[in-house]
């Protein structure tokens, strides 16, 4: 564009901007993105939601979704100087892993929600992000911007929704008609005045397959989750002991839980991501709890290097693995393994190995 926009060109009707616009876009899509754009930063409604539901206590023990006030729903107060927000979705779910219903319809396997079977997925999509970044320095010169990955209090699919990458569905995830809603989001808080795009229209529709499925009914209403209810806040967020009425719910999943975006008719137009960083690693895929639960802590820690499950520790690996054993068919093998850990130091495993021991019991 010839250096760097000066202050007569800074207006979103300027076409050097929509070009700009145009080619950030193009640009993203060479780097592995599958969709790129761009919205303003009106999340007023947003915000009055989301102290909704921070106020009827869906957020469990997430104290973090209530810092920071209005930084949450006014990214020009998070990031000063901020006009529009670049949003960009990568497909994550890998090509060659094992069908999702093949694990959770065999109880002596464990499931592990599809974006963690890989390598994290933040440092990929940040690494990208500032090449992306980078791409609109070298042509327009220097100019404010800040990236964000999961990392800080960015209202991530109400940004996308509103760049028309998607709307927002009754799983409160975030669904597109032509890629369901196996991706991940990261954005680009800018200060230049680009084009914005188009918010798409929901077309959920008078489906309620989402809220009809869960296993836990956390969706407790359209657009509602109550995180004390869900399966992946509990096994993944929750620090503490999973509630004994829950536990026989949560089958085999062991982190995490996929079952609305299964069962989302949207999700028949996902496209399976061949990106390296997402091929299963470790067979977790379709591995055996046995063998997951035989893991000392410092095998954990090894096989987990990269992961996002590394973050949960070992205590409560053992915890989710012990529920879903429990959930099993009685075995020696599983009965054995349980024994394994009786003595473990941790009160919230040696809990929920008693519970899964008195399950097998019962069922024998």
């Amino acid at each position: 564009m010839g250096g760097i926009i000066t202050a007569m060109t800074r207006s979103q009707e300027h076409p050097e901007l929509k070009k700009l616009a145009i080619d950030i876009s193009q640009w993203g899509e060479e780097l592995g993105f599958q969709q790129v754009s761009i919205s303003d930063t009106e999340l007023e409604v947003t915000g009055r939601q989301h102290e909704a539901w921070l106020a009827a206590g869906y957020s469990a023990e997430m104290e973090y979704m209530s810092r920071h006030g209005e930084k949450r729903y006014r990214p020009e107060l998070l990031v000063p100087g901020t006009l529009r927000v670049i949003t960009a979705r990568m497909d994550y779910l890998p090509i060659n892993a094992v069908e999702p219903t093949v694990v959770l319809d065999e109880p002596q396997m464990g499931y592990i929600s599809r974006y963690a079977l890989g390598r994290d997925y933040h440092k990929l999509m940040r690494k990208r992000l500032q090449q992306l970044a980078k791409r609109i320095e070298e042509c327009i010169g220097g100019f404010g911007y800040r990236i964000f990955v999961d990392s800080a209090p960015v209202m991530e699919k109400a940004l996308a929704s509103k760049a028309g990458l998607g709307w927002t569905g009754k799983h409160s995830n975030l669904l597109s008609r032509d890629a369901g809603s196996w991706f991940f989001l990261g954005e680009i808080y800018t200060d230049l005045p680009l084009p914005v795009g188009q918010p798409v229209a929901e077309h959920c529709g008078r489906c309620t397959a989402c809220i009809d499925l869960c296993p836990t009914s956390a969706i407790v209403e359209p657009y509602q989750v109550d995180a004390r209810l869900c399966i992946s806040y509990l096994t993944i967020e929750h620090p503490g002991t999973i509630p004994v009425g829950l536990r026989p719910l949560f089958g085999n999943r062991i982190y995490g839980c996929d079952d609305c975006q299964l069962v989302c008719p949207w999700n028949r137009f996902a496209n399976k991501s061949s990106e390296e960083d997402f091929l299963p690693r470790n067979g977790l895929d379709a591995p055996q709890l046995v063998e997951l639960f035989g893991w000392s802590e410092k095998q954990f820690l090894k096989k987990m290097e990269g992961s996002p499950i590394r973050r949960i520790g070992h205590e409560r690996w053992l915890r989710n693995i012990a529920v879903a054993l429990g959930n099993s068919s009685s075995t020696p093998v599983v009965i054995k393994a349980l024994k394994k850990w009786e003595n473990h130091h941790s009160a919230i495993v040696r809990e929920h190995i008693i519970w899964a021991l008195e399950q097998q019991g019962n069922r024998e």
